[in-house]
């Protein structure tokens, strides 16, 4: 009850503020709820709501050949609020984002204090000089490409089996962010991060080392939106953007390195370095984008053990995987998507390869804001396990 009003709060705040400002930017389907400037431009205000519906449907597919029956679902999958814009001067901007459904706000222990996971981004980026950004706060880590693209402007209905495997998603930390034109139209970025290493909404404080991260990317043919699905806009001219990433966390104590779940032993907790390294590609062209993505993952000691050496029975996820989609945006904004992905643990961990192809199709009605996403999926398991069949329906709306 207490978020409930917080949240009428915020909406009541929002509204005022539209009244007062007077000064509205702008006012139309995608671009925000609200949208204001004050009179003497000494703040910005950007309120958005997204939501996505999705109904789900899968099958075990034994051996034996005869199919298990359909489990189905239907979920709110995501339901978020969204404040941005700048504080002050142009170059201080902010950003808050609250998650409202059950995915989002999950995992509540008492490392997050007992309480729900709600903040998903709370971050300040200050352009201190020239193309430098400092970011304070928590947000997404400079990871691999198709985490850091948001889950409202993918061309699927969700994200590959490699970023559930390897993402490190969001941290609370700080950031510098540079680019550098290199000559013409090639542009490098940089980001490197320092942050706790554990995930969001943490409040027990810093329990092993720290993580440290890097990212570089290049785009040899001049910007363009490398961090959204579909090439909606239609690129007049063929558009690259390569980009690698390396993560570093010093005595990371869960085991997808910030992510996953703790690992507990006689003593507190069981220290590993571990480290991972992404590389990703996306390119557009005319209707036709293609994105890549490789991961692999390692530790030093993969096996969480107890003070005398015996195995408590946690393990760091080490291993690689790789995705490959492409997909060609036709009249009307249909699109079609396919995509292939390889998860390959370390045999220590499982000597299971996982296979999955996907076919997914989409309708953009007013882009990524307003869209309609289905997509069957075929995941094959070796080593005598059960394949699965998936199917997918969702519906995506961005205020």
């Amino acid at each position: 009850m207490k978020f409930q009003k917080s949240i009428f709060a915020i909406l009541l705040l929002l509204s005022s503020l539209s009244i007062k400002a007077q000064d509205v930017t702008e006012s139309r389907f995608g671009k925000g709820l609200f949208n204001v400037i004050a009179k003497d431009s000494s703040y910005s205000a950007n309120f958005t709501v997204r939501m996505q519906s999705l109904f789900t449907s899968d099958w075990g597919i034994p051996e034996a050949g005869d199919w298990e029956d359909a489990q189905s679902n239907l979920m709110i999958r995501r339901a978020r609020l969204k404040l941005g814009g700048f504080a002050y001067s142009p170059k201080l901007k902010y950003k808050l984002q609250l998650g409202l459904a059950n995915r989002d706000i999950s995992g509540a222990s008492p490392y997050t204090s007992n309480a729900p996971r709600y903040i998903l981004d709370a971050l300040v980026a200050w352009n201190f000089y020239e193309n430098f950004e400092l970011w304070v706060g928590q947000t997404k880590l400079p990871g691999n490409r198709e985490q850091l693209i948001s889950s409202g402007s993918l061309e699927t209905v969700d994200r590959s089996l490699v970023n559930s495997y390897f993402n490190l998603g969001r941290e609370m930390g700080v950031q510098l962010h540079h680019s550098t034109n290199l000559g013409g139209n090639f542009l490098l970025k940089e980001a490197v991060s320092v942050s706790q290493g554990e995930g969001r909404n943490i409040t027990t404080g810093n329990l092993g080392g720290h993580q440290y991260m890097g990212r570089l990317e290049l785009l040899p043919f001049g910007d363009f939106d490398a961090y959204s699905g579909a090439d909606l806009d239609r690129e007049e001219t063929p558009k690259l953007a390569i980009g690698l990433s390396y993560e570093f966390n010093n005595d990371a104590v869960k085991t997808r390195s910030n992510a996953g779940s703790y690992m507990v032993n006689d003593e507190g907790f069981f220290e590993t370095d571990i480290t991972t390294f992404f590389l990703d590609a996306m390119f557009k062209y005319r209707g036709f984008s293609l994105m890549g993505e490789y991961a692999d993952r390692r530790a030093d000691d993969a096996f969480a053990r107890n003070s005398d050496g015996s195995l408590t029975g946690d393990a760091v996820n080490i291993g690689k995987g790789y995705n490959l989609q492409a997909g060609y945006v036709f009249g009307k904004d249909w699109q079609v998507v396919g995509r292939y992905t390889n998860i390959d643990l370390d045999d220590q961990i499982s000597e299971a390869i996982e296979n999955q192809y996907t076919l997914a199709l989409s309708k953009y009605i007013a882009k990524h804001k307003l869209k309609i996403q289905t997509d069957l999926s075929y995941t094959d398991l070796d080593l005598g396990l059960d394949d699965n069949l998936l199917y997918r329906l969702q519906l995506e709306i961005q205020f």
